[in-house]
């Protein structure tokens, strides 16, 4: 099989293909490099690359083949690490110059754990400055990077170098994080599907410096996969799930719990806090996944998100009061663009005092039952990941308009507050973009929510791989990296709006 027809290959496709000896882990890896040396300077999504390394892991893939050692079920299948997860022998830069020389000694849980399945890494991704600079990725080290659908919007973040990657065919998986979304709004603002595990199922090291954490910091970030389909999120949850003795949160959960006799019951939101925001294209595209999986048997009711806004409210005041410790050294890190999102937030939620931070730790649990008797009565939940469509990559200049940014994805948050798992999947199109919706379940129920991404993919279809589109850049306007490079249409197949090679499969 030649280069083109390697790159938009999934990562369960690529691995069977390895493993069979129909093409070896060398030529899938040439594939992707070359579709990297096309597309990326377009889109500025992979920071560096990993090319000696990734080559000689697939030689070494190719070796234990020929040997006929047991391969792993993702054998040669590369993947790209954002810029804030461990690799060995590569800088954990978190996009700014203090790390740029910060080179891990060892992977990190997930690295390891892909590795260990076949994986292979072939590039760090772009990421907003220590992934709390706003929703556009984009880093004081390597720039912006562009949406492929449109350049003129965002790419979301954080994981939005993740995103990109993988929706372009540069990486058949991506290894993102998400606090409040960085998994979830990039995957839908790029048309692929992105999985945030519940607190403790993936192991992590989120270190800095050798220094674990703080509270709000240890419950709420989780790594998590990027794909192009849902049976190749699967595929990665299999993997990464379980216990490691450098993250004593992770637990011994089953990957997948009892099944029930019938298709269980699904609760809907569009509007979550009825605030009256939503777009009717989100709107559309929640109503064809709520359809999908009635189709599909499941029994659909709408519902109201419980203790929303207790969530929210929880959310921040832990985050703030943290973020307001570390201001000082973490200010001097950041460009005035970078810090201006906090210090805004900040303007209109100031932290809270020592009382008030450790009754917050105490309501967190009783919006934790709260949301688990909700899941007793309906097991699935169904939302947007954002209210409104795929935004432009501008700086917010006030609190007004920083709260019109992070509004709109409200259930990222209140979801993230509670700890429970969520996957983000395709639903189609809308003026031009593409458009996504997230489901979530209970603690530990990964495999509900990825059955029940896999009914709505099954009807609605698979979006990418895509090449970039083209934007002529007006006089004066800022271009992201990559911009003046050439913008025709790298070799490979055609891509308009639901003509993806596997779309419909």
């Amino acid at each position: 099989m030649g280069a083109n027809e390697l790159w938009p290959l999934g990562a369960t496709e690529l691995a069977k293909l390895v493993a069979s000896g129909e093409v070896s882990a060398a030529e899938v890896m040439e594939a992707h490099l070359e579709r990297i040396a096309a597309v990326n300077p377009r889109v500025n999504a992979v920071t560096r690359l990993l090319e000696d390394s990734a080559r000689q892991a697939a030689r070494e893939t190719d070796r234990r083949r020929a040997a006929g050692e047991q391969l792993g079920p993702l054998a040669g299948v590369p993947f790209t690490v954002k810029e804030n997860i461990h690799v060995e022998g590569s800088a954990t830069t978190h996009g700014v110059p203090y790390f740029r020389d910060w080179v891990a000694q060892s992977d990190a849980p997930p690295v390891r754990r892909l590795r260990a399945a076949g994986a292979i890494p072939v590039g760090r991704t772009n990421m907003p400055d220590l992934a709390i600079a706003g929703l556009h990725t984009v880093s004081q080290l390597f720039g912006d990077t562009v949406n492929p659908w449109d350049p003129r919007r965002t790419p979301g973040g954080t994981s939005g170098g993740d995103a990109v990657a993988v929706a372009t065919g540069m990486a058949a998986l991506g290894l993102g994080n998400d606090s409040g979304g960085s998994i979830r709004n990039p995957a839908t603002f790029n048309g692929v599907a992105g999985l945030k595990p519940s607190y403790g199922r993936f192991p992590a090291d989120h270190r800095m410096n050798d220094h674990d954490p703080v509270l709000g910091h240890q419950l709420f970030p989780v790594d998590g996969p990027l794909a192009r389909s849902v049976a190749d999120l699967r595929a990665a949850y299999e993997v990464l799930a379980g216990t490691d003795p450098q993250d004593p949160r992770a637990v011994p959960a089953p990957l997948y719990g009892p099944r029930p006799d019938a298709p269980v019951r699904v609760g809907v939101v569009t509007d979550p806090g009825g605030r009256g925001d939503v777009h009717p294209d989100v709107r559309t595209a929640i109503e064809a996944a709520a359809a999908a999986l009635e189709d599909a048997g499941h029994p659909v009711e709408e519902v109201e998100i419980p203790r929303l806004q207790d969530a929210l409210d929880g959310y921040g005041a832990l985050l703030r009061t943290e973020f307001s410790l570390a201001w000082p050294t973490l200010r001097r890190l950041l460009t005035d663009d970078s810090a201006r999102h906090i210090e805004l937030d900040t303007q209109r939620h100031p932290a809270v005092g020592l009382e008030d931070y450790l009754r917050q730790t105490g309501v967190r649990l009783g919006v934790q039952r709260a949301w688990a008797h909700f899941f007793e009565h309906c097991p699935l939940l169904l939302g947007p990941v954002s209210t409104q469509p795929v935004p432009e990559p501008v700086v917010p200049r006030t609190p007004e308009e920083r709260d019109a940014t992070f509004t709109p994805m409200r259930l990222l948050t209140a979801s993230t507050y509670v700890g429970v798992p969520a996957v983000a999947v395709p639903t189609g199109f809308a003026s031009g973009l593409p458009q996504g919706v997230q489901v979530m379940a209970g603690m530990y129920r990964e495999d509900r929510c990825l059955d029940a991404a896999q009914r709505i993919e099954e009807r609605l279809g698979v979006l990418t791989p895509l090449d970039p589109r083209p934007r002529r850049w007006e006089a004066g306007e800022r271009q992201p990296i990559g911009a003046n490079e050439s913008m025709g249409i790298s070799p490979g197949t055609s891509q308009q709006p639901g003509c993806s090679p596997t779309a419909n499969r």
